[in-house]
Parts: C-alpha cells; structure tokens; sequence
C-alpha cells in the first residue's frame, strides 16, 4: 500500500480534467476506441462482438458500452492513484483485467496503443484547457493502470 507515488499536482489535473470530460464521455469513449483501431486496425479482432462483423465499429453498441467503462474505469482509477496509493477498479479486480486481457490476446504494444489513443481522446475532449503537463499527468496514470494490469497477465 502507498507504494504509488502521483504528485498531487497530476492528481488535481486528472480530477480537473475528469470533471470537464465527464459529460461528453459516451462521446469521448467511442473517439478513444476508434482512435486504437485507426492506430493499430489488427485490434479490432482481439474484441468478440467485432470480429465478425461489417457494421461500422461506431455503430456496434456493445463497443460503445465497452468504450465508456474503459474510459471510465481508467479515469476513475486515475484519480485514486494518489489517495490510494495503488491502482484501484471498483467493477473488476486487476487481476481479472489480467486474465481477461490475456485470454483476448493482448500483449504489451496494445497498451502503448491505448496509451496514446486515450491522450488523444482527452486532448480532444479538454480543447484549449489541454496543456502538456496535464498530458504528462494522464501519461503517468495510464502508465500505473497498465503496469498494474500487465503484472496480473504473467
């Protein structure tokens, strides 16, 4: 425990942020999962509900809702970051992230993926409030979610 070290600084602006995405979230989640698919396309297949399918991925309501409890999930983990001290998913437990993720096929290059279609998503969603600080900010975060979600895949 506590053994997480987030500045209260990036704390405040992930919690900041957090609160101006909030309400465009549905919206911002699909732009993140579009986002990963626009990087890296072969991810598509590692989801069930779009593998074999030729529905365009931002009509597919089960990505939409899958895209929001990510989104949701890693922002509201984020903010507990510091509070905690450790990365904390109240629907999920890390370690069935971790064997979720592992059965899907996921391997390390997905989560920079993520990574950086998540920044863009929230770089969007914030607009001028964006600034590169809150973008290093949301970089450590994700980096301590996806640390803690790889440890429980091995």
């Amino acid at each position: 425990m506590g053994s997480i070290k987030f500045s209260a600084q990036h704390e405040a602006l992930v919690k900041e942020s957090w609160e101006v995405l909030k309400p465009n979230a549905p919206e911002l989640s699909l732009k993140f999962f579009l986002a990963i698919f626009e990087i890296a396309p072969e991810t598509k297949n590692l989801f069930s509900f779009l593998k074999d399918t030729n529905e365009a991925p931002e009509n597919n309501a089960k990505l939409k809702s899958h895209a929001m409890m990510v989104f949701k999930t890693t922002c509201e983990a984020a903010i507990q970051l510091r509070e905690k001290g450790e990365v904390v998913v109240a629907e999920n437990t890390i370690k069935n992230l971790g064997s979720v993720h592992q059965k899907k096929g996921v391997q390390g290059p997905h989560f920079e993926v993520v990574k950086e279609a998540l920044l863009r998503a929230i770089r969007q969603g914030m607009g001028e409030k964006w600034s590169e600080e809150m973008g290093s900010a949301w970089s450590e975060a994700y980096d301590h979610i996806a640390s803690a979600i790889k440890a429980q895949m091995n």
